[in-house]
């Protein structure tokens, strides 16, 4: 990795890549707040270098994450950053990062655990529990009858397997979101599969960030 600090280098960095991924790649702009010990002390441990880094699709042992800030200035990224209080009992090394590439926006609230790992909290209101320690397909769909046996039935169809799946709701009836950690990394088609089910809002790829 590229130093100071695992938490908050390295953690932040792959926060940034799994928010990268809800966008489909590299953010037009992108609002970093940052919490409690990312925001007293994240500047001196190039915690904003990192989640720069992370959302144009550096690794955490990049070198390039030492530049970040002026390559995403070269590259038209607009970042900027913010110091905020979170919601009581949030993990002292957090984030919320809202970002905008074409039409799509997106928000995403993460932890920064220690040694490197990671914990996304939030996607766009609704709790989640994940860690980037699999590859993730994250979707928002219909609570209709049957979803989730369609949804695993293409997954299966690929020859991949599913390691965890989670769903939440915020009332019957109403929109689902759900995380899909899978073994192997899905492709496209996949992906692709899923969008064009009719119940299904968005679907996004994100990618295994632990080492």
């Amino acid at each position: 990795m590229v130093g100071p600090s695992s938490s908050h280098t390295a953690g932040a960095c792959r926060l940034g890549l799994l928010a990268r991924g809800l966008v489909g790649g590299t953010p037009e702009r992108a609002r970093v707040e940052l919490h409690g010990s990312f925001a007293r002390t994240g500047e001196g441990h190039g915690t904003d270098k990192a989640i720069v880094g992370g959302l144009m699709g550096f690794r955490p042992d990049d070198e390039r994450l030492r530049t970040a800030l002026e390559i995403a200035e070269k590259e038209g990224l607009d970042y900027r950053f913010e110091k905020t209080t979170l919601d009581e009992g949030s993990h002292p090394n957090t984030v919320r990062i809202t970002l905008d590439r074409g039409d799509r926006q997106a928000s995403m609230t993460g932890s920064s655990l220690g040694a490197g790992r990671v914990l996304v909290t939030d996607i766009d209101g609704f709790p989640v529990e994940f860690t980037g320690n699999h590859y993730t397909i994250v979707l928002v769909a219909e609570d209709v009858r049957g979803s989730i046996a369609r949804i695993a039935a293409l997954i299966a169809d690929e020859g991949l397997n599913i390691a965890t799946l989670k769903l939440t709701r915020k009332q019957r009836g109403g929109d689902a979101f759900m995380v899909i950690e899978i073994d192997e990394e899905p492709g496209e088609q996949v992906r692709d599969s899923i969008r064009a089910l009719p119940w299904v809002r968005w679907a996004f790829r994100l990618d295994k960030v632990s080492a």
